[in-house]
């Protein structure tokens, strides 16, 4: 029995990144002498065993085939005869194909070190075209090392695309893709991320919706960037600038859709954008079944980002209907995540990203005022039931009315 350090704990230690999961292969063993050791078995599909002390997984060597569509789709072989060379190269990148013994003596046959030197994503074999989620999980590597310098070689890209032509990306699973695209988001440059999807042609078969807003005009005079993909893209580096939440980031991704729906005659104003876009917001958290609080926040940034625009504009009426709309006084963390959203479309403009957002301190403002209505003394008077929702309701609206007054001076 051999055991060796695979993936990226290998990679990532020999770009100087800090290690936090590793993975182990163990070469040469059975299930049988595994389980003798003390390891407990997880692995449904193929033999991985957790480690009796630390928990870590280690996966006996294993060999794999082509047998169905999507992810899912392999057959595992898993045996003592298996090499370490023949697990290596299953995986997909040749960065992630390395492997180190306890002296950190490291085996490369696909020469993953090389491609880390010179910067390069590139695949492993031509099995690489056998699973669809790789697509997702390049891009996603993409989006993690930009800032490095690295870029994927040409023909791993090529291979990206036929995958992306050949129908088996819509074989994934939502669970998958959510993981992958979720992980994406939460990157450093997570719009490298939808910009490798797109060049791959994957954008357009995952999310159409997103793809569709290239070539879009806005109004110059909004948006000095003028594409509304390009905007979208800004968007979502400027939230990761700003060090967002993937709720956020989510909603940053989303927000504009339904300018993609505007009619070539009506470019390039968007009028009633946010209306229109709710279905296809709502579409595509339905698709990758997205968790209930990113789903939400979509929703509500896409039908309410020019409220929050317009926040010193607004009406008392229109600001209490807005704060409503949100619950701000049970889920007050919603509508930050709202204004936060605000602000990175508002960053998220050719030559505005450090244009100050004092609308951002307004609606927190008449946030605290709304919240700050005191309901005993209505109680005290008698009101109870639907009664009192509208008396609390006429409370806040004085409040807020008193708040843009003051504003305002």
């Amino acid at each position: 029995m051999q055991i060796f350090k695979v993936g990226g704990a290998v990679r990532d230690r020999l770009l100087g990144k800090p290690v936090t999961d590793v993975d182990w292969v163990v070469v040469g063993a059975t299930t049988e002498e595994m389980l003798a050791k003390g390891y407990r078995p997880v692995g449904a599909d193929f033999p991985v065993f957790l480690h009796p002390k630390s928990g870590e997984e280690y996966a006996l060597a294993r060999t794999e085939r082509k047998s169905g569509r999507g992810y899912g789709g392999f057959t595992f072989h898993a045996s003592p005869e298996v090499t370490l060379e023949e697990d290596l190269i299953r995986r997909d990148l040749t960065i992630n194909a390395m492997a180190e013994d306890d002296q950190q003596n490291l085996t490369d046959p696909y020469h993953g070190q090389r491609d880390l030197e010179a910067r390069v994503l590139r695949h492993v074999s031509p099995a690489f075209a056998e699973d669809p989620l790789r697509v997702l999980r390049v891009a996603r590597f993409a989006a993690r090392y930009a800032e490095l310098g690295f870029s994927i070689a040409p023909e791993t890209l090529e291979l990206m695309s036929q995958l992306s032509d050949s129908g088996e990306l819509e074989a994934l699973t939502a669970e998958r893709s959510w993981k992958e695209i979720s992980r994406a988001l939460m990157e450093n440059q997570p719009q490298v991320f939808i910009e490798v999807l797109r060049e791959c042609g994957a954008l357009k078969v995952l999310m159409p919706e997103v793809n569709a807003l290239f070539g879009v005009p806005q109004p110059e005079i909004h948006h000095p960037e003028i594409d509304s993909g390009i905007h979208t893209l800004s968007v979502l580096e400027q939230s990761a600038l700003h060090k967002q939440p993937l709720t956020v980031r989510w909603a940053c991704l989303l927000h504009d859709l339904g300018k993609g729906l505007t009619p070539e005659e009506e470019w390039p104003r968007h009028i009633a954008h946010e209306h229109k876009g709710l279905k296809l917001i709502k579409a595509v958290n339905a698709r990758f079944k997205a968790p209930k609080d990113c789903q939400e926040l979509a929703v509500l940034v896409g039908q309410y980002h020019t409220h929050g625009h317009r926040a010193l504009e607004l009406k008392a009426s229109t600001l209490l209907e807005l704060l409503q709309s949100f619950d701000v006084y049970r889920r007050p963390q919603r509508f930050e995540e709202f204004i936060a959203a605000c602000e990175m479309d508002a960053r998220g403009r050719k030559g505005l990203e450090q244009r100050s957002y004092p609308q951002a301190d307004y609606l927190r403002g008449a946030a605290t005022v709304a919240r700050g209505v005191a309901v005993q003394p209505l109680l005290e008077k008698g009101f109870k039931g639907p009664e009192l929702g509208e008396a609390l309701k006429r409370e806040r609206l004085k409040a807020l009315k008193t708040y843009k007054e003051a504003s305002a001076c």
